[in-house]
């Protein structure tokens, strides 16, 4: 599939972008010269290869968990700037739904 200006455009306008006609001139060549390039890639020879996630072997670097006792609740509650009844009280973030 050739990518052309007219198909950059109807995605520009799906997408509710306003492109120039420079801009729609770069994309297409832009897009067009990706696509071409898989097709390059359709023709290799992949029979026998392994799917892979990573290109490079990847191993986890996080530490194990370990289960270790909290702080107490009145500690953490004395620690903050406001609290009540035991909870953190910090700024609403979404409206209340009337």
């Amino acid at each position: 599939m050739r990518i052309t200006p007219e198909v950059v455009e109807r995605v520009a306008r799906l997408s509710r972008l306003e492109l120039t006609e420079q801009e729609r001139e770069a994309f297409s060549a832009q897009l067009d010269s990706i696509l071409q390039y898989f097709a390059r890639l359709d023709r290799l020879p992949t029979e026998g290869v392994e799917p892979t996630s990573h290109a490079i072997p990847v191993t986890n670097v996080f530490r194990e968990d370990t289960v270790t006792p909290s702080l107490p609740r009145e500690e953490v509650a004395a620690m903050a700037p406001e609290s009540y009844e035991g909870y953190v009280v910090v700024p609403r973030v979404l409206e209340a739904e009337a």
